[in-house]
């Protein structure tokens, strides 16, 4: 009997077995095969499955279907029965001659067949239906990155009265639906790959991020528990041009905020050592792996600069994925082929990019084939350069004195880290310590030591402090209280010793000599790093500077886990690159048999980086018996890590410490020391005073200052010696010292107060687009009476920062300025700066643009203005103080003798109170009146028309950006030239 003929006899019996159970499972199961098989159009499907239509009758319109297509097409019908059918439902049927072979060989065939996308579709549908049932969401996610989904349609693929097997048959018709280009890359089963693969990528990174990686090896610190937020900013951020964005999130790192160039994929996070990079790029990495974050990006492979600078091999872009992040368990080249034609998918992080062991320049060999090896850095530089997977996004940290011009030209966008708040300080310290008491006792002694206080916006110092908690409320706030940097590592050096010493209860006065073996073996080591610029060592490298088991147990080396974990040898690395400097320091300052040259080299202000032999020069000399440490092919020394380490040396040879260190040097040998620091600190300042040029005709003479003059004045207070700091100012004779875009934080207000307040003639202090911040203003108030102005644009101030300011600026005689553009300033501070203009009759200069003072606050400075009889400058532009506002300011300043320039630029003032300004203009000595960006029309205008009739020393009225039309522009213009539009 023929297969059509069977069809036709058992009708009924199939009917039944179909529908018997109510579902349309076994229907639609049917259908599949059918499809893939080729004996079925898609027209045929879309006739057969019916939604409107019950399973009974659908299940006939297939039965008269495949009856009319003849007898192959009902043998095939009968052999997709009896694969879908239960075995209990299979009683009593016949299905003829068709046997599994048969199928098979349909299968090669039809598979050779098919050539597109949605043909593969077609043919693999079966099996892609009995892969994605337990993978639906995923490959929605899939889809939804790609662009091929919007929501909507996956909303309609996800309808609850759909089982999984069902759902998958909807998003397979729905990409279907959408054409070629919605098809998954080569109509392969690529979205199960691609989701199992992500969800071992999601695993891997998940580990790798779950706990602390930097300054915590010495316990299990969980990231989740400790993570604070740091202080992110545009590095344009400080340009009239973005006012007041707030506050930048996690995800605005590789968000549009602040983009740049939209042609470039790379992100720079920049922040100097110890500001939380890494950390930062570890939360990325966790709240990725979690899925509640970064959700664009289908994969993310991050990168160690460390570990890369260690790879010798040349690599692929593949092997680089893959060897480096994780390998998947197969398909690796469709997963691979999946990455290439999804760039925008993809996220790529490089942590410490300052840690390569290469700089990077325009005679880079370009390099853009995925597939052909090259060493890492060239393949590194072409990733972010875009030669190499372009639209890829790429996130790389780094200290930002490691970052040219060349790299610079491709970046997207640069967004600076800058440490903790003051409520970030409070909220570390308090998720370190559980117990509140414990928190509380330690943030009170923070806050009654304002210098430590300045250091803790920098993370790893205040994990240090945190950690070292006892030995800090131990020492008081008396002189013996931790002032510098130096302090601070000092006692971290004495809290680990002291962990291991009370196992054996010896730690007296003497500690570091019980431990300068440790201390020399692990300085030697930290040496030969920084000379090599290395940052991982092997065990051979440990045991050639005698470092022994006992004193890696001492904690300040951990197990790296970039390479430990993917070699058989076992590598090391220091708590924190600081670390590494630190006792770099160390072993200069105790090792009696250093070259006299050390220190003085250490301290060359020159460019170590056109010298490539300076490693070998500065460092080579103080390392004994060690030929051929340094290798001549490594690049210099990096100049940051040589000044951390000269800063530690200034700190260690100061007299506060000279007790500590005696027994473990001879004192001869620490003058010498200490003196060659001071010689080099005078000298390194007098090549700074040298280079002022002479001020032009009329003008002040200034100084800019650049990073390097910050580091010499931190040299200089480490060294805690008043006669020192008095000595470095003694010939600095200018009016104005620019201190501006030179990355001044809480800390190096400290050092400049400490320094600065011995100056023997008043300055100027620009501060501009730094990140002083409240705890870095109250640090600056030491040198106040030395500053006859103060210029703190874009830093970041808020209300409580000024109050401190005012309370003590009102004692300072010297000081008539201050500038406050873009910082956090309300209402609040107005009552402080009505008083300063009370009590101060000789203050000239008030400069409070784009923060958020309103009417209220207007009406409260205008209490103060009412009073002076000095002022001459008044800037408010970016404000809100309205109509209501600027006639508080009018009123007060009507009578005023010395006004000469005031700007309520972009404030929302009308006619009203344009017409308010008009006696101001009518009866003072004026000369500037900036009224640019505002709602004025004709009638204001006529209004400083007639005020300006009766008034010859006002030159100019700027009133672009008002409601004028052109033609009334013109004639205004005709009528009064001293309009400006």
């Amino acid at each position: 009997m023929s297969a059509r003929q069977l069809v036709l006899r058992q009708r009924a019996e199939l009917l039944r077995a179909l529908c018997c159970g109510g579902s349309s499972e076994g229907l639609e199961s049917v259908l599949d095969l059918l499809l893939s098989w080729g004996m079925l159009f898609w027209e045929d499907y879309q006739n057969v499955l019916v939604p409107c239509r019950g399973l009974c009758a659908n299940t006939r319109v297939l039965l008269d279907l495949v009856y009319t297509k003849g007898d192959e097409t009902c043998r095939l019908l009968l052999a997709a029965f009896k694969q879908v059918l239960p075995e209990a439902q299979r009683a009593g049927l016949s299905f003829g001659n068709c046997c599994t072979a048969d199928l098979e060989n349909i299968r090669d065939d039809t598979k050779e067949l098919h050539g597109t996308a949605i043909q593969t579709l077609q043919t693999d549908r079966p099996d892609l239906v009995r892969r994605l049932r337990d993978h639906i969401e995923g490959a929605l996610e899939v889809l939804l990155h790609t662009g091929s989904f919007t929501p909507s349609d996956c909303d309609e693929v996800q309808l609850p009265v759909y089982t999984p097997s069902q759902q998958t048959r909807r998003l397979l018709d729905q990409v279907r639906s959408k054409g070629e280009s919605a098809a998954p890359p080569k109509g392969t089963v690529l979205y199960h790959k691609c989701l199992s693969y992500q969800k071992k990528l999601r695993s891997t990174v998940s580990a790798q991020s779950h706990f602390l990686r930097t300054y915590g090896g010495t316990s299990s610190l969980s990231l989740e528990d400790i993570y604070t937020e740091g202080q992110l900013e545009l590095a344009q951020g400080g340009s009239e041009a973005q006012p007041q964005t707030g506050a930048l999130g996690l995800e605005d790192v590789v968000g549009l905020v602040g983009t740049l160039n939209q042609e470039a994929d790379t992100v720079l996070v920049s922040g100097d050592a110890g500001s939380g990079k890494s950390t930062l790029l570890q939360r990325l990495h966790l709240l990725w792996a979690r899925g509640v974050a970064l959700h664009d990006f289908f994969l993310l492979f991050s990168f160690s600069c460390r570990r890369l600078s260690s790879e010798q091999r040349e690599l692929s872009l593949r092997e680089l994925l893959f060897l480096h992040c994780c390998w998947p368990d197969g398909d690796q080249d469709r997963i691979f082929q999946f990455i290439l034609d999804h760039p925008h998918l993809i996220l790529f992080t490089f942590d410490g990019l300052d840690e390569l062991m290469q700089s990077f320049s325009d005679s880079e060999q370009r390099h853009c084939c995925p597939t052909q090896c090259a060493p890492v850095p060239t393949l590194l530089f072409n990733l972010l350069q875009g030669s190499l997977m372009k639209g890829v996004r790429k996130v790389v940290t780094s200290r930002p004195e490691a970052v040219g011009p060349t790299l610079k030209r491709y970046l997207r966008k640069e967004v600076l880290l800058k440490g903790f708040s003051p409520g970030g300080i409070d909220c570390f310290v308090r998720k370190y310590h559980r117990d509140p008491t414990v928190a509380t006792r330690v943030l009170e002694c923070l806050r009654s030591n304002t210098a430590l206080l300045g250091l803790c916006h920098i993370p790893v110092f205040c994990w240090i402090v945190s950690k070292c908690y006892k030995e800090l409320l131990g020492c008081g706030e008396g002189e013996g209280s931790p002032k510098t940097i130096t302090d601070v590592y000092l006692m971290i050096l004495q809290h680990f010793f002291q962990r291991r010493a009370s196992q054996r209860n010896t730690m007296g006065i003497g500690w570091v000599q019980e431990h300068q073996d440790t201390a020399l073996h692990l300085g030697q080591l930290a040496m030969e790093g920084l000379g090599a610029s290395c940052y991982i060592f092997t065990g051979t490298e440990l045991q050639k500077c005698g470092v022994t088991e006992e004193d890696i147990c001492m904690g300040f080396l951990i197990r790296s886990k970039d390479l430990s974990s993917s070699t058989n040898c076992k590598h090391y690395e220091f708590l924190h690159i600081t670390m590494q400097c630190f006792f770099a320091a160390l072993y200069i300052v105790l090792n009696n048999n250093s070259d006299r040259s050390t220190i003085p080299k250490l301290f060359q202000p020159q460019n170590r980086q056109q010298q490539p032999g300076f490693h070998r020069a500065c460092l080579g000399h103080c390392l004994t018996q060690q030929e051929g440490a340094l290798k001549e092919a490594n690049k210099a020394a990096e100049t940051p890590n040589l000044q951390i380490t000269a800063t530690f040396v200034s700190g260690l040879l100061a007299q506060r410490h000279r007790s500590l260190l005696l027994l473990s040097c001879p004192g001869p040998t620490l003058d010498r020391k200490s003196k060659q620091v001071v010689t080099c600190l005078s000298k390194g300042m007098q090549k700074h005073f040298k280079s002022i040029p002479r001020p032009v005709e009329g003008e002040k003479k200034s100084m800019h200052a650049m990073p390097g003059f910050v580091w010499l004045i931190k040299c200089i207070h480490e060294m805690q010696d008043s006669r020192i700091a008095r000595d470095a100012m003694a010939k600095l004779e200018v009016e104005h010292l620019k201190l501006t875009y030179c990355n001044i934080g809480p800390g190096e207000c400290t050092a400049l107060a400490y320094v600065l307040q011995h100056l023997r003639n008043p300055v100027g202090l620009q501060l501009d687009y730094n990140y002083v911040g409240d705890v870095g203003v109250e640090q600056l108030l030491p040198c106040l009476h030395v500053c006859h102005s103060v210029y703190l644009r874009h830093n970041n101030i808020s209300d409580e920062g000024i109050r401190k300011l005012i309370e003590k600026g009102i004692q300072c005689e010297r000081f008539q300025k201050i500038a406050l553009f873009n910082n956090k300033l309300t209402d609040a501070c107005t009552e402080c700066f009505a008083h300063l203009l009370k009590m101060k009759q000789n203050f000239l200069s008030l400069r409070l643009g784009n923060n958020n003072i309103t009417a209220a606050g207007a009406g409260q400075l205008a209490e103060g203005l009412r009073f002076n009889r000095s002022l001459q400058f008044l800037g408010l532009w970016g404000n809100k103080i309205g109509d209501k506002g600027a006639e508080a300011i009018a009123n007060a300043l009507k009578d005023s003798q010395t006004l000469v320039w005031l700007s309520l630029v972009d404030n929302g003032v009308g006619n009203a109170g344009a017409c308010a300004l008009a006696p101001l203009i009518k009866n003072s000595t004026l000369e500037e009146l900036w009224l640019t960006k505002n709602c004025i029309t004709r009638t204001g205008v006529e209004c400083l028309i007639l005020a300006l009739e009766s008034n010859t020393s006002v030159k100019a009225v700027w009133l672009k950006g008002n409601e004028l039309s052109p033609e009334e522009v013109e004639e205004m213009t005709q009528r009064e030239p001293r309009f400006t539009f």
